[in-house]
């Protein structure tokens, strides 16, 4: 967390050249005088920071020495702790030049730092892989290929005639539409909005866009419940889906989801046409490649899927500019990332549930120390997509500060994850999760709007 914390704020304040208020090193001046401004006394604090952060690089090499680890992780420690004088370098360079450095500078400051991130994490997954993994947890034969036929599942039961089954019949139609879902990713696209703004940055538009958003979302999942109906009633976590129990007719359901879509697919097309067109693919996308083709097909299903979730900062993007720019990009990238990180502890939880239904997530193909594994992985590439984020000159010391918060609170809850193993720990790291893409996806909006 000490070099992630030295990655971020360096990001930042690349961007607002905070480094030209403390000219001189190792402090401003000749090299030993004190600030005399905030940007000058916070790009001084940095540098005090790269100091702490280098001399727990240190004591962290030194005790996988002391404790005999693996190779691996004493050579990623030592590879770590060897680029840090470059990095030094480089900053001293930046903040000795009498001109802003030029971009090429910058990133190769930020890159430098990611690769000791980078190190550092993966001295840190395989340390934790040594101390809590199994390596023969990795199941011989993960998935019996017949799976007992659907008519031998418990019969459902339904609501009594009446007003009972109505009331259950509209939650029914609700509950088709996967409304925890909407939340996060009309967050996702609200926050490509407010990064874009621009003139079309307006009410209406971002009003369409929310409202198309969330019932393209209604629209997957209701597609989503019908594809998967036979598999639903396998599973203990969704045995008691509408169409499952039979609560909703599969017709019905199908004409609900078409409507929402058309609807959904109208409202981005008042807007411009890309929109529209990202719409569609994103319906496309959950409904038919992931729910068809990736899930019970390969265990990069979450992986590949991710796309979905990325698509609303696509559309987000497009629909206040008319085109896929950088920043929409930026966005669509951390949420890719972040979505393996956060969806295997759901798969972790629920491991017998998605063995029953056939499909090959991770921890059925791969076993549970591979996924905790990956896990750490991916989150280590959200937490390194969204420090590139804060190059973006609308993003301020507020999306940075929440981000590293929330990063190590995320990175917390799966280290608990490796050394507990158990569902409580999983659902806790699925939470943290999902507060930290909310949290930094608030920062995003409030940076660009209130700050």
């Amino acid at each position: 967390m000490g070099v992630y914390l030295l990655v971020a704020v360096g990001a930042t304040t690349a961007v607002t050249d905070a480094a030209a208020a403390c000219r001189g090193w190792p402090a401003c001046g000749g090299g030993f005088a004190l600030p005399t401004s905030a940007d000058g006394w916070f790009a001084l604090g940095h540098r005090i920071g790269a100091v702490g952060a280098g001399l727990l690089l240190v004591g962290a090499t030194a005790v996988a020495f002391r404790r005999g680890e693996s190779r691996r992780v004493k050579a990623a420690l030592l590879f770590a702790l060897a680029l840090f004088p470059l990095q030094s370098g480089v900053g001293a360079v930046i903040a000795t030049t009498a001109v802003a450095p030029t971009a090429a500078v910058s990133a190769i400051h930020l890159a430098v730092g990611v690769v000791i991130f980078g190190g550092v994490l993966a001295a840190l997954a395989w340390t934790l892989e040594a101390a809590t993994g199994d390596p023969d947890d990795e199941p011989e034969d993960p998935l019996d290929d017949e799976l007992p036929p659907v008519e031998d599942t418990p019969s459902p039961s339904l609501p009594e005639p009446g007003w009972p089954r109505t009331k259950a019949k509209l939650a029914a139609y609700a509950r088709l539409t996967k409304p925890r879902l909407m939340w996060l990713l009309c967050l996702v696209a609200a926050a490509a909005m407010a990064l874009a703004g621009g003139e079309n940055f307006t009410v209406p538009v971002v009003a369409k866009t929310l409202v198309g958003g969330a019932l393209s979302i209604g629209a997957s999942g209701t597609f989503n419940h019908v594809l998967e109906r036979d598999v639903d009633r396998r599973m203990q976590r969704t045995s008691d889906r509408p169409l499952a129990v039979d609560l909703v007719p599969v017709r019905n359901a199908v004409a609900f989801g078409l409507t929402l879509a058309a609807i959904s697919v109208g409202l981005f097309a008042s807007i411009n046409v890309l929109a529209a067109v990202l719409g569609l693919i994103a319906i496309a996308f959950y409904s038919v490649v992931y729910t068809l083709i990736l899930k019970p097909n390969t265990v990069q299903n979450t992986v590949i899927g991710g796309a979905a979730g990325a698509l609303p900062a696509l559309i987000g993007w497009a629909a206040v500019t008319g085109e896929i720019g950088w920043g929409g990009v930026g966005l669509a990238t951390v949420v890719f990332l972040w979505t393996p990180a956060h969806f295997y502890n759901l798969a972790l939880a629920y491991k017998d549930d998605y063995e029953a239904g056939g499909f090959p997530m991770m921890p059925v193909v791969r076993g549970e120390t591979t996924t905790r594994r990956h896990i750490l992985w991916y989150l280590g590439a959200t937490l390194a997509a969204t420090a590139a984020l804060a190059l973006i000159p609308q993003l301020d010391w507020l999306f940075v500060a929440l981000g590293i918060a929330l990063a190590g609170v995320f990175l917390w809850a799966v280290v608990r994850l490796h050394f507990e193993r158990t569902e409580a720990a999983a659902f806790r790291a699925f939470h943290a999760s999902n507060a930290y893409l909310g949290g930094v996806l608030l920062a995003v909006v409030l940076d660009t709007l209130a700050l």
